[in-house]
């Protein structure tokens, strides 16, 4: 079914037939179509008709052919019939890492981050008009960032277990986590943007290899010791530092490296 340019997957043109019908057969939905999906469009037809704040829950279950207890079983909120398919994405997200138990952790958290935009690729008319529609609406953007904290929150758990004890490890989940999903958000935006022209992937692709750069080394290995390369049996700390790194920072952890290096006899 097509809403103002909008396809709603899944969608068929069920609705119209139920609507003339009453009583207890309308809060059946159509066997073809999940009922969150009928609210969701129902909603989104709504919005686009009379404003997000001009349209009330008693609205969209009219508009639906449902009770109002069918919406609360689906919907805590009209705000969350805005964003029907992020609880599907993050379960697909907190699935996918607990599979995820070896290899590069920041390369995990990367390629869990593309499930959101391929969540989004996947109908890229409706992502559009979603995007405009949570620019217009303060209640609508503070919505959606509570959900991108739960893919942060996600992402840092992660990262937190795969690194366990780790120097700093959880304080480098946390800061890695953030990098990633603002890495992800800039390149998703910048195509949401522009109308969803060309693909999805490159920007954000982008956008995490920056990510990479700059925190591509382990948590647990800040420094190396390697013997002296005149034989003289001293040893010589090499210390990697993120590019940009302030440089009390890097002088900190320089100190701390040589104070643990054992004296030369």
């Amino acid at each position: 079914m097509v809403v103002s340019g909008v396809t709603f997957p899944g969608m068929t043109e069920a609705r119209r037939s139920r609507g003339a019908a009453g009583g207890a057969a309308a809060d059946r939905p159509a066997a073809k179509t999940p009922m969150r999906e009928l609210l969701a469009e129902a909603a989104f037809e709504l919005f686009m008709e009379r404003g997000f704040e001009g349209t009330t829950v008693d609205d969209i279950v009219a508009r639906a052919g449902v009770g109002r207890r069918s919406f609360f079983r689906y919907f805590p909120s009209k705000e969350d019939a805005v964003f029907p398919d992020h609880e599907r994405c993050l379960a697909d997200m907190t699935g996918y890492l607990a599979g995820a138990t070896s290899g590069d952790p920041l390369d995990r958290v990367c390629e869990a981050a593309r499930i959101v935009l391929r969540m989004y690729a996947a109908n890229p008319v409706f992502s559009v008009r979603r995007y405009r529609l949570t620019r217009e609406v303060p209640g609508l953007r503070t919505y959606e960032l509570s959900v991108v904290r739960r893919y942060e929150r996600t992402l840092a758990g992660y990262l937190r277990g795969r690194w366990g004890d780790a120097p700093d490890g959880s304080l480098r989940a946390e800061v890695i986590a953030a990098a990633v999903v603002a890495a992800h958000n800039n390149g998703l935006r910048s195509w949401l943007r522009s109308g969803a022209v060309g693909d999805a992937e490159v920007a954000v692709d982008h956008a995490l290899a920056l990510v990479r750069e700059v925190w591509s080394r382990t948590p647990d290995r800040p420094v190396t010791v390697l013997d002296g390369a005149d034989g003289d049996g001293r040893e010589v700390v090499v210390l990697v530092a993120p590019r940009g790194a302030p440089l009390w920072r890097v002088v900190r952890r320089l100190e701390s490296a040589l104070a643990e290096t054992p004296a030369p006899e």
